[in-house]
């Protein structure tokens, strides 16, 4: 039995490890262990830096981590215990370092670290998924609410006690998870948190609201109702929500100085407008200075032109000056003026984003590699307790991976990771590691005949003849849909015999997709976006062909989605390939700004329930000017009876889903001012403040929308054109290679710590390794490239500029925190706690 022995690092010829103060073990115990020449490692030793959890557990745990150094000569039992101690210390340093590399990995501030034992339980327990999901399924019951009550959807009512207490529960729910939030951040903390003080707003004007409504069991005037989009806002999962909201934020200032300026302009044009056209008295768009002010805001979307200058143009021609001039300036330069501030601004704020984030994540490497070091080897990180670390950083994480990353990272080829390696910590920690395979192609082990068959189809299906076949097949097959579309009549459009040229076409593909799938083998094959769209789209064609065969009506739709297979024509420029990688790389981010602007559809969805819920029907504006568009009226001509219908009755408020409808058509802006002149006309004047500040914030969503798509071409194509060599369809990949004797070196390491499912995974590497006679295996670590990869080689001279200054900026900060922590020497270690304090 090895006790209280630190291992410290093996020459090949290193047979005894150095005793520390026990007795030395068995000389035939120790030769039983071979260390292998590539593994080192050590026990635990005493790390520079103590987690701040076992501060205030000095009296509880076994004493200071120096025990170990501090027995002179203990007994083989105190020895053991001592062992015990000092293997629990570690695992908190392990659990301590974990969390500040994904506090940098989430961009958390380093003020909302755990600072106790007691905040560390309550912030294992809100950093879970199952806490996650609570959260989510929380917020999103408040959201769903709006459904069910009213003015809800007439199937989904429900009695105003049962919503009601529905509501009081996922407040309670809310409760709870702010309880858990304050206990690990502390009261001082928490009230510091803004984001977290704004919801615990929210959630008593909420709860006290709820109860109103339960004890009352009617429901009152709710715009608050509109603030539940806080609770989804604040969900772990909604970060990327809450990125998108900062910089729409952040980019308000430079929109405001543009908005102010185009506002300044319109009052000018609506005053001469007013002085310039109100004697007509049959033009009703200048009556009054308010409906010249309405009427050329409305003009600023075009919505109602050229209707609102054809009055004061049948009088006068001249008059159309006024209306270019306004146009021109309004519409065509400050508007796009706007489009240029605010993309200028979110570029600019998405390199300060980059930094921060950037230098957020070195700092929390700093902490965390302070925390992985020992007295004994204060120069870098063992894979023992890099090993320690991943089990919490990365807990699914297995034996081989650990190792390879461990490998990956340790640029030195020494035993040790040293900082300037651990930096790299979250671009390797992603890797997803594979065993290289020894054949070069699937049937390299068939017989001869078989192997040259399969190797004629490889060579067959990746040569050019064979693709730019396929594509004119292709470009062939979209122009017969093309004229069998234009051929048909109204009516039904599937017929029940199957198209001859169906068969065709989809007999090709098939056979395509059968050469390429025994050519290149599956799993290479499906490794390829291209290849899996293609069989996508293939197997979608078939399964239409067979609801055509069998006459299975609900599943027509299915042939609608033939024209797909032109899409593959798109890489055949270099160009379309980038807009297609650059449009695919946008969907995450686009999912997040499309969730960014339902949250504000849902805020003026509630407003507009609560304002005009019911306002609006069949022929109620038959005294405003848009009376034709609401009207619905019989009358019988003749024998026939005829249905006037207007139909804008139907964009309404009445409930949460046709609230909805009715913004995502005053977001289009196209004849918009009909809805809001229909709303006003049963309402106030006022009312048209809520359609153009609805406008107005939408513009601005939308206008960051564009800009975030411009700044992700441009930014790709700026680096398509600095990295014209450089190959990113494979993303990022590393290769590394492990020898036998380093795999037994690890399995020996895990056996004397009894993890047996390691062992067996490990194992199987060497058996493997003996199946083909290897001394070594080469293993491949790939992941995706992201955008922060991309940033990293265009802002390549810049980031070590950053570097300097974020060192020069510690280094000031230090001689300010050395009398405080000098002053507490004598009393006890140095704590995180007054580390963490720093925020990025």
């Amino acid at each position: 039995m090895l006790c209280c022995t630190e291992w410290k690092c093996w020459s090949p010829g290193s047979i005894v490890p150095d005793a520390l103060s026990c007795p030395l073990p068995d000389t035939a115990a120790v030769m039983q262990w071979r260390e292998p020449p590539a593994i080192y490692f050590e026990d635990y030793g005493s790390p520079v830096e103590r987690s701040s959890y076992l501060i205030e557990l000095n009296t509880n745990d076994g004493g200071s981590y120096d025990v170990i150094n501090d027995a002179s000569s203990p007994a083989a039992g105190d020895c053991c215990a001592q062992q015990g101690s000092a293997r629990h210390n570690w695992e908190m340093n392990y659990q301590e370092a974990a969390i500040y590399l994904q506090e940098g990995e989430n961009n958390d501030k380093f003020f909302t670290h755990p600072k106790n034992a007691k905040a560390l339980a309550a912030y294992l327990f809100a950093h879970n998924h199952l806490f996650y999901l609570m959260e989510l399924s929380t917020a999103l019951l408040l959201l769903l609410l709006s459904l069910c009550e009213a003015p809800a959807v007439p199937m989904l009512r429900l009695g105003i006690f049962v919503h009601a207490t529905l509501e009081l529960f996922a407040l309670i729910v809310v409760v709870f998870e702010l309880s858990m939030k304050m206990r690990w951040l502390g009261f001082q903390t928490f009230i510091r948190h803004k984001r977290t003080m704004v919801k615990t707003c929210v959630l008593f004007v909420q709860f006290i609201e709820a109860i109103v409504v339960l004890v009352r069991q009617t429901s009152h005037v709710r715009i608050t109702r509109a603030l539940r989009c806080i609770f989804l806002v604040d969900c772990r999962y909604c970060g990327a929500v809450r990125r998108n909201l900062r910089q729409i934020f952040q980019s308000l200032p430079p929109f405001i100085d543009i908005l102010l300026l185009l506002l300044f302009f319109m009052v000018i044009f609506a005053i001469l407008g007013f002085y310039l056209f109100s004697p007509n008295h049959s033009d009703p768009y200048f009556n009054t200075l308010e409906n010249s002010l309405v009427n050329l805001f409305v003009l600023l979307t075009t919505s109602n032109f050229p209707d609102v200058m054809m009055p004061s143009y049948a009088r006068n021609p001249w008059s159309c000056v006024f209306f270019i001039v306004y146009l021109s300036i309004e519409l065509y330069f400050i508007m796009n003026l706007l489009l240029a501030v605010v993309f200028d601004t979110f570029n600019d704020i998405e390199k300060r984003k980059f930094k921060s984030l950037l230098l957020h994540k070195r700092t929390a490497i700093q902490h965390a590699y302070h925390l992985l070091i020992t007295k004994q080897r204060p120069s870098g990180i063992s894979f023992k307790h890099f090993e320690g670390l991943l089990r919490f950083y990365k807990p699914r994480m297995c034996a081989r991976e650990r190792y390879l990353t461990f490998k990956a990272l340790n640029q030195s080829n020494t035993s040790l990771v040293s900082l300037k390696d651990f930096y790299n910590f979250y671009e390797v920690v992603g890797l997803k590691w594979k065993a290289k395979r020894n054949r070069e192609h699937w049937f390299d082990d068939l017989p001869r005949t078989a192997f040259l068959i399969f190797k004629g189809i490889n060579i067959l299906v990746k040569s050019r003849v064979f693709q730019y076949t396929m594509y004119t097949v292709v470009a062939v097959n979209g122009i017969w849909i093309l004229v069998e579309t234009f051929m048909l009549q109204g009516g039904n459009f599937f017929s029940r015999n199957v198209p001859w040229s169906y068969i065709v076409f989809l007999t090709i593909y098939g056979v395509e997709l059968l050469l390429k799938t025994t050519g290149l083998g599956p799993i290479e094959y499906l490794s390829s976006g291209w290849n899996l769209f293609d069989f996508s789209v293939t197997l979608f064609a078939f399964l239409g062909l067979m609801a055509l065969a069998f006459n299975m009506e609900p599943f027509y739709f299915i042939v609608v989605l033939r024209p797909l297979q032109l899409l593959r024509l798109f890489k055949l420029k270099k160009r379309y390939r980038n807009v297609l990688d650059t449009m695919f790389e946008l969907f995450p981010r686009m999912a997040s700004l499309g969730l960014t602007l339902l949250i504000f559809y849902y805020c003026f969805a509630i407003v507009g329930m609560e304002f005009f819920a019911g306002v609006v029907y069949p022929n109620c504006c038959n005294t405003s000017t848009v009376a034709d568009s609401y009207r619905w009226v019989n009358h019988t001509v003749g024998n026939k009876t005829v249905v006037e219908e207007g139909y804008y009755y139907l964009n309404n408020f009445d409930n949460i889903l046709n609230s909805f409808v009715t913004l995502f058509e005053l977001t289009v802006v196209n004849d918009w001012y009909i809805i809001m002149e229909g709303v006003t006309s049963q309402t106030t004047h006022w009312s048209r403040l809520y359609f153009m500040i609805f406008y107005i914030v939408t513009m601005v969503v939308m206008t960051i929308i564009v800009a975030f798509i411009l700044d992700a071409f441009v930014f790709r194509m700026n680096y398509t054109r600095k990295n014209q060599d450089s190959e990113e369809d494979n993303g990022i990949v590393l290769e590394k290679e492990i020898s036998k004797e380093e795999v037994v070196g690890i399995i020996e390491l895990y056996k004397r710590s009894s993890a047996a499912t390691e062992t067996a995974q490990l194992q199987k590497i060497v058996l493997q390794m003996d199946k083909y006679g290897q001394m070594s295996t080469l293993f491949l670590g790939r992941r995706s490239r992201t955008k922060s990869d991309l940033s990293m080689k265009m802002y390549e001279e810049e980031i070590q500029e950053w570097y300097e200054e974020h060192s020069k900026k510690e280094e000031s900060q230090t001689p300010l925190q050395e009398p405080a922590s000098a002053s507490n020497s004598s009393l006890k270690p140095l704590s995180l706690r007054q580390r963490s304090q720093t925020v990025i």
